[in-house]
């Protein structure tokens, strides 16, 4: 073996090489690091009794070259450890790996050079000449420049050590199934082939009580090596056959305590399992011949079972007691990792259900909408507050609402679902856009509010909305924003920029920093495409976020006036996220229809006392003309000779009527300048005050008010 780097060099396998000698300790083998042998082919030094791994040192270096073909091209595997490694210069690299491993580490190994970052410390078996297996912590270095190729350093690792990396790397992930997946392949030290299997409850999230045990079904969640498996045996995400997992759980619970139990060989794994199928299920191949089961126990009075971890091995490799004891130890360290990332799952999977419930169910005669959320990645730090929300409102007009709530999990989802329905509440009840964030601004202060009780600990300062309100008959938008970035509008000729809007500090800010909320109205033809969305769309740390939401007006405007909304939604989504990431992605798509005209009417009256007739004759006309049937036009006839003589009566300025022809009924409303809200007072109809009231209201399936920059309009709907 090549073991005598030049002093000089700095390349990967030159640094490790000549750092061998300070890793070896002391009373190894002399010639572990200044071997001129280049076969390195002299005699191990004999393994100590009960280290059937050969050697008790705590770490052992070495080093492998690897072209770009992924075969050796150089080594210093010297050290005692290492000995029956067969690593001859021009020899795949993939030699020294057990067959279903090969798969895995190649890609890493390809992955590496491609990309030419480092993957670090990765538990990895290495096969030796006699068949017997070599557990190391291997890490994958690009060689440096000029050269082409790989430095692959390797540290031999005794089972203590293997014990602590293997819990360190073990809770990394709060995702449940990387969690399993990383006990099984630190488990795979001990065995041939380890299998973690999780109570069902624990899978989903539910979690396991006491009460439950004795009806426990299991899941696999973990197998390694990769490899292809008989047929019948249980690969992950299967269940366990009901047998088997109630033999498993009796097995591991033998005098109602949890245990750890080792089945000797083979006679003895049949004899327990009995049947065929359960056989089939459980044991991993003809070769397997006795197993350790440890349950994965989560301290408590009375301790709860998770799930069992399965660790098999060959009959002339039976189980000693040290290792059965650094099995359970290792498994008891890391029950609670499992445990964390159950809650995990559970709280994702609440917070996605609310997010969804908040999401458009469908579009209405006068707009069209689509939306695509796209959560975080399950082990981030939890589902974030995004959220849209596009609904009609009373009087015909459409909400469209995008919000993102600071923060992840339970607290930033109660504060989302909190301010969707609050936003919700006041625009169904005529409130402004701006008026409606001026409240959601003081919801957001009272949640910070400890003393108040509400928040727990849980600051929503900084969260933002906007707001957008669509009117099908003068087809504008009027918005509000409260430091949201800006929708993006697409003109029916293709024209696509984000909307003007003047930054804000959003909801919650200081007193010293708080602005008015404005109101801005543009123009959105039919044909047109709106879009809202959360920052997680546009946000790329190569691009800066003018250019990011430049990039999302061109892939809304490429949208065809007949493509399907809710798939040009998703191609948006795949073309500017295309990965999943550590903030969620939320879109809001709307094309805007509107009325027809000759679906709608206005007339502006003088406030005089002439105005009622004037408004009776006029919508009687209409009426006429759109083949109204005749109870219908002396409803709407009588609905609106009342409205405006409540406006004359009561308001000041001049009164407009507008009549709108919707595909469910008509739609009548009187506007005036005045400010005082109509209330149905508790009198009847032979009370002369409010006596117009309540025959709008017994003519109507519903009514209310909305103001205006001007006054108010009462508008009220007919069924025709």
């Amino acid at each position: 073996m090549d073991s005598t780097p030049s002093p000089s060099s700095s390349s990967p396998f030159e640094l490790v090489s000549s750092a061998l000698g300070r890793y070896v300790p002391q009373g190894a083998t002399a010639a572990a690091t200044a071997s001129s042998d280049p076969r390195g082919d002299r005699p191990a030094a004999p393994p100590a009794a009960g280290d059937p791994e050969g050697g008790r040192h705590d770490q052992i270096l070495g080093v492998v070259n690897l072209d770009k073909e992924l075969r050796i091209t150089r080594c210093n595997l010297d050290a005692a450890v290492f000995t029956g490694l067969e690593a001859a210069s021009g020899t795949p690299f993939a030699d020294l790996l057990p067959p279903g491993d090969v798969p895995t580490v190649t890609r890493r190994l390809r992955q590496v050079l491609e990309i030419g970052e480092a993957h670090v410390a990765r538990i990895q078996r290495l096969r030796r000449g006699d068949g017997t297996e070599l557990v190391v912590s291997m890490s994958i270095l690009p060689a440096a420049a000029p050269q082409e190729g790989l430095t692959v350093s390797l540290i031999a690792m005794a089972k203590r050590l293997h014990l602590y990396a293997a819990e360190t790397a073990i809770g990394t992930s709060l995702d449940i199934g990387e969690t399993a997946q990383s006990l099984a392949e630190s488990l795979l030290a001990w065995g041939d082939v380890a299998a973690v299997d999780l109570d069902f409850a624990v899978w989903t999230g539910e979690g396991v009580t006491e009460q439950s045990q004795g009806r426990i079904r299991l899941r696999r969640a973990a197998l390694v090596p990769e490899r292809a498996w008989p047929e019948g045996y249980v690969t992950p995400g299967g269940d366990l056959p009901s047998d088997a997992s109630r033999l498993l759980a009796q097995a591991v619970r033998r005098d109602d305590a949890p245990q750890a139990i080792v089945i000797p060989d083979r006679q003895a794994v049949e004899r327990l399992l009995g049947s065929p199928r359960v056989i089939r299920a459980l044991v991993p191949g003809d070769r397997s011949a006795s197993v350790a089961c440890i349950p994965l126990v989560l301290d408590g009075t009375p301790p709860v079972v998770l799930g069992v971890a399965e660790v098999w091995r060959r009959a002339d490799r039976p189980f000693h007691d040290s290792e059965l004891f650094d099995l359970q130890e290792l498994v008891a360290r890391t029950a609670h990792h499992v445990d964390l990332a159950r809650q995990h799952h559970r709280e994702h999977t609440q917070v996605l259900a609310l997010q969804r419930r908040l999401l458009p169910r469908t579009g209405g005669h006068t707009i069209e909408f689509a939306s695509v959320y796209q959560p975080a990645t399950p082990d981030s730090a939890g589902v974030g507050g995004d959220w849209v929300n596009s609904f009609p409102l009373p009087d015909g007009r459409t909400a469209l609402v995008v919000g993102d709530v600071v923060g992840h999990g339970l607290g930033a989802a109660a504060t989302m679902g909190q301010l969707s329905m609050e936003a919700r509440a006041l625009l169904s009840a005529g409130l402004a856009p701006d008026e409606v964030l001026e409240h959601l601004d003081e919801t957001v202060g009272l949640l910070d509010d400890a003393e108040s009780g509400l928040a727990a600990g849980y600051s929503a300062l900084g969260s933002t909305c906007c707001i957008a309100l669509y009117d099908p008959v003068s087809h504008e938008v009027a918005l509000a924003s409260a430091g949201h970035l800006p929708p993006v509008l697409v003109l029916p000729d293709g024209r696509a920029a984000p909307l003007p809007l003047p930054p804000h500090p959003g909801l919650g800010a200081e007193f010293a920093l708080r602005e008015p909320f404005d109101v801005h109205t543009f123009g959105a033809p039919p044909g047109s495409v709106l879009a809202l969305y959360t920052d997680g769309l546009v946000e790329d740390p190569a691009l800066s976020i003018d250019e990011g939401i430049g990039r999302l007006a061109d892939a809304v405007s490429a949208v065809h006036p007949w493509d399907t909304l809710q798939q040009a939604a998703r191609h948006v989504v795949s073309t500017l996220a295309p990965v999943r990431q550590r903030d969620d992605v939320t879109l809001l798509l709307a094309r805007m229809i509107g009325y027809r005209k000759e679906d709608t009417a206005t007339w502006r009256l003088p406030a005089r006392s002439d105005a009622p007739a004037r408004a009776r004759e006029h919508v009687g006309a209409l009426l006429r003309q759109w083949r109204a049937r005749g109870t219908t036009r002396d409803d709407v006839t009588l609905l609106i000779s009342e409205l405006v003589t409540n406006a004359v009566r009561f308001a000041a300025g001049p009164v407009t009527v507008r009549l709108i022809r919707t595909g469910h009924g008509l739609l009548c409303e009187v506007g005036d300048a005045g400010n005082g809200r109509p209330r149905l007072s508790a009198g009847g109809l032979l009370d002369d005050g409010g006596r117009g009231l309540h025959i709008v209201h017994r003519l109507t399936t519903r009514w209310g008010v909305r103001w205006t920059d001007t006054g108010k309009v009462v508008w009220a709907e007919v069924a025709r």
